[in-house]
């Protein structure tokens, strides 16, 4: 992970942002809503634009921020999301009808464990996010990856759980049983045999996975 004044530069050099991205992250930040760090999207972003996604599957709306920002970065492309809190939906759902990029994405309402049906009627997809319930992550992988087409992508975020995947003190019972399965996610993605990942210490971490050929 970068260090604080490393992270505070590369910041610094970001490109401006819309009025209503840097609104939204005001939000996050006053409501405790967790969103991508700006760091970690800008690298997600550049991922996207390499690949020139046209069809985006996201696990983990929230309030429709990295959908956005998505959907901004790439004008051709199409976004389905899913978020099952119907708090954060109803923001997302604000937020999407003021941006004029909010056209570009379907928002799918429920447990991403329990609307496969409606995902699947749009696959397949370029590029997966999953950004959703931690402790699920190998559930929503292992769910969602038979959508992917063969040159696809599946981008995971958090998986460095803001360092805490190499500690083993916690005081937190629920936090020490999310990290071990962060870590576990992380053991089975790195040795999944159908994908080579890389896992980057950007933003929260991220990890990268490729279908093998």
């Amino acid at each position: 992970m970068l260090n604080g004044e490393l992270h505070s530069y590369i910041e610094e050099l970001l490109p401006g942002r819309e009025p209503l991205f840097i609104e939204m992250e005001t939000y996050a930040k006053e409501n405790k809503v967790p969103i991508m760090e700006l760091v970690g999207i800008e690298a997600l972003l550049q991922l996207l634009r390499i690949q020139n996604s046209k069809k985006i599957l996201e696990v983990g709306t929230a309030i429709g921020y990295s959908a956005l920002r998505m959907a901004a970065t790439l004008p051709h492309s199409s976004i389905v999301t899913i978020e099952r809190d119907l708090e954060r939906i109803k923001v997302a759902e604000e937020y999407m009808v003021r941006s004029k990029h909010g056209g570009q994405i379907l928002l799918i309402k429920g447990d991403a464990l329990e609307v496969e049906e409606l995902v699947s009627v749009q696959a397949p997809y370029d590029a997966i996010f999953v950004d959703a319930a931690k402790g699920q992550y190998k559930k929503f992988f292992e769910l969602y990856a038979k959508y992917l087409n063969d040159d696809g992508i599946i981008i995971t975020d958090n998986v460095l759980f803001k360092g805490l995947v190499v500690q083993s003190d916690f005081e937190s019972k629920r936090i020490r049983n999310l990290v071990k399965k962060i870590d576990g996610f992380n053991q089975w993605l790195m040795n999944n045999d159908d994908y080579h990942t890389v896992i980057l210490p950007v933003g929260d971490g991220i990890a990268i996975s490729k279908k093998k050929r």
